[in-house]
């Protein structure tokens, strides 16, 4: 009996917890010794066989350890079996048990914004890093700054990326030496953006179009004389790309027209919208550029804005932010008279499939191509130059032609494709003021709906002189250096 009794009190004390975990200690193959600890509801037992079966990667011992809604389990074995049909489970069930990883990971598998943003937060809030950071990146994606702010604070010292929106913020926000400092310090950690920053910030600094120096680009190149204008530390790294892009461009080197430094303004110059007077694109309020063209003797203007469909309109480029330079190309030659070779809207075919002064289209006449002197032109300037169907006038009953069978960068502005006729095209529009809209226009039109009539009928006069033939710069040696020799320059 009393063999017995030792042997009782032996087998009792095996399943003691603090004993188990002592044994475990000790043995081989701890799994079991903490298993039976772990069904005691000893959650130091748990800890030490996640850590255990996620080293030696047991499926069994996590799976045994889930059936206890160990939610650090969950998130192990989540890992370990990948793609499964049991893996949405685990991930819910490490993310509801407050595992800060499974529930960053959750949030971006749902598409729902608020769920998205709920498990984000409470990954934030329990202090994991990479959460707190991709909160950050949330709020500033759904356009809340000001709740991404404090986040980005949190993170700034950890993560390049961090430091970066930091310093930008503060820039918008007026704390200029601060901004520098986050910048440089993200640049210096080799963030792309933050090192091409730095660089603009040091060549650039905001001015009102009042303080711009009287300079001009007047040149026997210079047919047309375009200023590039940012609004924002964002828009004056985008104009800044787009400028020395042109520069590098040895496609577009033949072309007379001449592109100025950007100029950045100072915040609230400029009235901008992305949906400007209700037409669906980006535009501004252009007075307040009136000193600028006028000291920097412009033809045309470009602004760059935070956000809005590119588009000109009389003398005026619009860009945003997540224009490429192809569509910058594309935009500049508008400035020339071209017209779109893809489908225009209906409206829009309308007027563009009716005007005979299109460069690079001609449509079906009653009896031949019109308008046939275009045709000619396109003869003169590369004899035998085929033609092909052109898309511009697809949604309405005419029928418009190209002179190029490729899809070219009026059609799709990222083809890269300018044939050499329209190279020769661009030239010859240029020499021709008649074909082109210079600010001067848009200026009028802004100052007069202001009711600003001196203003207006100021800029209308330089419009007038711009159109007449004794304002007109015919200099036709330096743009016809470089032509290919099947390419003549028409008179």
């Amino acid at each position: 009996m009393a063999l017995l009794a030792i042997l009782l009190i032996g087998a009792d004390s095996g399943r003691d917890t603090s004993q188990l975990l002592r044994n475990a200690e000790e043995a081989q193959v701890p799994a079991p010794l903490l298993w039976l600890a772990a069904k005691n509801g000893s959650t130091r037992a748990q800890s030490r066989l996640v850590a255990y079966a996620s080293r030696v990667e047991s499926v069994y011992w996590l799976n045994k350890l889930v059936t206890l809604d160990n939610a650090e389990a969950a998130w192990a074995l989540y890992h370990l079996i990948g793609d499964d049909s049991k893996s949405d489970r685990l991930m819910q069930l490490a993310a509801v048990g407050n595992v800060p990883e499974a529930q960053m990971e959750y949030a971006f598998t749902t598409e729902d914004p608020e769920k998205r943003e709920t498990w984000l937060q409470r990954a934030a809030n329990q202090g994991y890093l990479p959460g707190q950071a991709a909160l950050a990146d949330w709020y500033l994606l759904k356009g809340e700054p000001d709740k991404a702010l404090p986040w980005f604070r949190v993170t700034a010292n950890d993560y390049p990326q961090s430091a970066f929106q930091y310093g930008r913020m503060l820039w918008d926000r007026g704390k200029r030496d601060a901004a520098i400092n986050w910048i440089n310090k993200s640049a210096s950690q080799g963030h792309v953006m933050a090192d091409k920053v730095k660089r603009v910030l040091a060549k650039y600094q905001p001015t009102s179009p009042d303080r711009v120096s009287k300079m001009s680009l007047q040149s026997s190149r210079c047919l047309q004389r375009i200023g590039v204008f940012a609004t924002s530390l964002s828009t004056i790294v985008k104009a800044d790309s787009l400028v020395q892009a042109y520069k590098n461009d040895r496609r577009l080197q033949s072309i007379p027209l001449c592109i100025d430094k950007p100029i950045w303004l100072k915040q609230n110059t400029l009235s901008c919208a992305p949906d400007w007077q209700g037409a669906e694109r980006l535009g501004c309020d252009v007075r307040p550029l009136a000193k600028a063209v006028e000291r920097r003797n412009y033809t045309h203007a470009v602004i760059v804005a935070e956000q809005g469909k590119a588009n000109v309109n009389n003398g005026v480029m619009f860009l945003d932010l997540t224009d490429a330079y192809s569509v910058f190309v594309h935009e500049l030659a508008h400035f020339a008279g071209f017209v779109d070779e893809y489908a225009l809207g209906a409206q829009a075919a309308e007027r563009n499939c009716k005007d005979t002064s299109v460069p690079n289209l001609i449509f079906d006449g009653k009896i031949t191509y019109a308008p046939l002197s275009t045709y000619d032109n396109w003869q003169q300037l590369q004899p035998g130059v085929g033609i092909w169907p052109a898309q511009t006038c697809a949604r309405s009953d005419i029928t418009a032609y190209k002179p190029s069978g490729r899809v070219t960068f009026l059609e799709h502005h990222d083809s890269g494709e300018i044939p050499p006729i329209y190279l020769a095209l661009w030239r010859q529009q240029l020499r021709r003021p008649e074909a082109q809209r210079p600010v001067y226009m848009n200026l009028f039109q802004r100052f007069q709906k202001a009711g600003q009539t001196e203003q207006a009928g100021k800029w209308l006069a330089k419009y007038e002189t711009f159109l007449a033939p004794s304002g007109a710069v015919k200099r036709e040696e330096d743009i016809s250096n470089s032509l290919p020799a099947n390419i003549k320059v028409a008179h």
